[in-house]
């Protein structure tokens, strides 16, 4: 797959102001987005764990969030990057703690469909940081020659995706490694180049 190399902050930077311009001052949240490498393993896991566990509890029964979460680790994603999958980690850049991950996306190409997924921890929730995240998940797409993405979206993540412009396309279950079944919603966006 081919994606592109983001070499120069001017596009996140770009992205970040739109973002900050239309929060309120007290949800602000001074974050840099990078593309992510396998040493941001860990860094991911954690901010994948904290999503699960501080947001799906208001969407799902603490059976499904305990087997959602159980099989987080970072040997994950590194396995997901070496199969070409691109990420993007949001750092926190407000606290001088260049090690917090408030949350990560991700975009992978199956054939000829693509995907995207963003997390974020309950922290950051609402902050701007998802929309940061999945704007660079969607560059890199676009990049890739992507025409629309696809999503199955947690109940937890219906209403954001709906806000950046998927639509729903059905509804279903996402099998979980423990064999329990996730409800979730299928999603699409048609994407434009630029």
């Amino acid at each position: 797959m081919g994606s592109r190399v983001y070499e120069d902050a001017s596009d996140w930077n770009r992205i970040l102001l739109e973002v900050r311009a239309h929060l309120p001052m007290d949800q602000r949240v001074v974050f840099e987005i990078r593309r992510a490498g396998p040493s941001d393993a860990e860094a991911i896991a954690a901010a994948h764990l904290d999503s699960i566990r501080s947001i799906g509890p208001s969407y799902y029964e603490p059976a499904i969030v305990h087997d959602w979460g159980a099989h987080i680790e970072a040997g994950l994603y590194r396995r997901a990057m070496g199969r070409g999958e691109v990420f993007f980690v949001a750092v926190d850049r407000q606290h001088d703690v260049s090690s917090t991950v408030l949350g990560f996306s991700s975009h992978a190409q199956y054939a000829n469909d693509h995907g995207v997924g963003v997390y974020v921890r309950g922290s950051a929730a609402r902050c701007g940081v998802g929309s940061a995240l999945l704007r660079a998940a969607e560059a890199d797409a676009i990049a890739s020659h992507a025409s629309s993405l696809q999503i199955d979206a947690s109940l937890a993540a219906v209403d954001f995706y709906t806000r950046h412009g998927f639509i729903e396309t059905g509804r279903g279950s996402h099998l979980l490694p423990s064999g329990r079944s996730m409800a979730c919603v299928f999603m699409t966006k048609a994407l434009n180049a630029p």
